[in-house]
């Protein structure tokens, strides 16, 4: 398995299991298909800001994708990161999203994030002990706060620690990049 920075001809791939997500479970609160000129929308903003869209492929098939991008748009979330993972259904339980998380985890630790957030439907029991293996810890739990298959669902929000470094030495950092 190879995991590498997405390029425009693996979008086709990227939209189909998307796609596959969001007609099949309550990983994404989306209830409608989008077109590829979304997934690519997506990806170009992501590619401006610098924060990387990676695909896990094995024999030229993208298994995966995953990204990570702003947490919340004001500068004073700079340092926190929201990441997403998602795997085709037929190669789940493959190691693809561990390889895919290990690779998010250490390009965050490499642009200087401190945090990383992922929200995750409270019923998706595998992917909370997914991310709960790899240290995230659970922060939240917000109540019927999506909408989806005819049902109000729960949102768990789990962090992980990307760097212990404390505010004073980030802001010292910063201000001699300046």
């Amino acid at each position: 398995m190879q995991i590498r920075e997405a390029t425009i001809s693996d979008f086709d791939a990227i939209t189909e299991i998307y796609n596959q997500v969001v007609l099949t479970s309550t990983a994404i609160y989306n209830d409608r298909p989008v077109a590829i000129e979304d997934r690519l929308a997506w990806w170009s903003a992501r590619r401006e800001k610098g924060y990387p869209v990676l695909v896990a492929e094995t024999d030229e098939v993208v298994m995966g994708f995953a990204s990570f991008g702003d947490f919340r748009a004001w500068p004073g979330y700079r340092f926190t990161v929201e990441g997403t993972i998602h795997i085709r259904a037929e190669s789940r339980g493959q190691g693809v999203g561990s390889a895919l998380l290990e690779e998010l985890i250490r390009l965050a630790r490499e642009m200087g994030k401190h945090t990383m957030i992922a929200g995750v439907d409270a019923e998706n029991t595998a992917s909370l002990r997914f991310l709960t293996r790899f240290g995230f810890e659970q922060v939240a739990h917000f109540r019927e706060v999506g909408f989806k298959f005819d049902r109000f669902l729960d949102l768990i929000f789990l962090q992980y620690w990307l760097s212990t470094a404390s505010a004073d030495s980030i802001a010292a950092k910063t201000q001699a990049n300046e």
